[in-house]
């Protein structure tokens, strides 16, 4: 491994990490910069078997053994080695899940590529947390869903605290941008889906009734946080359905009903 052992944070290669705060992180993460942030060998390592390469490594010097068959394959990528102490000015928190790596974005697929083989699709519409959004995807992949499709206001699934939160399933879960949206229903149309925005509303069909007459393609679509799915969403699916609710509540958090969403709508339930 090339191993550079940082005593001071002048060094440019190190700017990847800079100050690794949420809006920090964004710039260095959005399309325009080509990169995002993997954290702890686990995700380093899923990252890498599916096929991604990374740019450099940062961590303390006991996560070395940890790191070294991970790269195995990449003798030319820096690592960057630094006391806990240096390793948290540069990037703003405690480093305490093994190491960093800076890793190159994949290029998206085109959605038709990923709707071609799939029979259950989830939708996220501009679902902005991205605590959500990595919750969601670890259901996702979990549940059996084939593919993810993200709008173009929705949270990024390669921003640091999604990927965390997934546990590195996003590189399990095949998944792209559909844009523009909503007019994109057209395409999951295309390709034999019923389309089944999860919304409350006088037309809605209990979940329990679409799990009983289980179409072979599905894309449930799910909404943002506060506002839920826009209305020319609702308007433009096929169907729109809700998860029967006790006790005077009318919804779960979007991550909580992903998960039932997709339990029960299992390919073969």
């Amino acid at each position: 491994m090339l191993i550079t052992r940082i005593s001071d944070l002048s060094d440019p290669a190190l700017d990847d990490y800079s100050r690794l705060t949420d809006v920090a992180l964004r710039r260095v993460s959005e399309p325009a910069g080509g990169l995002y942030i993997a954290e702890s060998t686990k995700v380093i390592t899923r990252a890498i078997a599916a096929g991604h390469r990374p740019r450099s490594v940062l961590l303390q010097e006991q996560w070395l053994p940890d790191v070294e068959p991970l790269l195995a394959g990449f003798p030319d990528v820096p690592v960057f080695v630094g006391d806990s102490p240096l390793l948290e000015r540069l990037t703003g928190y405690h480093l305490h899940r093994g190491a960093l790596a800076a890793m190159h974005r994949p290029e998206l697929p085109d959605p038709r590529d990923l709707l071609r083989s799939a029979t259950r699709v989830v939708v996220l519409e501009d679902i902005v947390d991205h605590t959500n959004v990595g919750a969601i995807v670890r259901n996702c992949a979990a549940l059996g869903a084939d593919a993810i499709l993200v709008t173009p206001r929705c949270a990024d699934p390669l921003y640091r605290r999604s990927v965390r939160v997934s546990m590195g399933t996003i590189f399990q879960v095949p998944w792209t941008r559909i844009d523009p949206w909503p007019d994109g229903l057209s395409v999951l149309r295309e390709h034999g889906f019923v389309t089944a925005a999860l919304a409350l509303s006088d037309s809605s069909i209990g979940l329990d009734e679409l799990a009983a007459d289980l179409p072979d393609r599905l894309a449930l679509i799910l909404g943002s946080e506060g506002d839920g799915l826009s209305k020319r969403t609702v308007a433009n699916s096929d169907l729109t359905v809700r998860i029967p609710m006790r006790g005077g509540v009318d919804s779960l958090n979007v991550a909580a009903a992903s998960a039932v969403a997709l339990w029960a709508t299992q390919a073969g339930s």
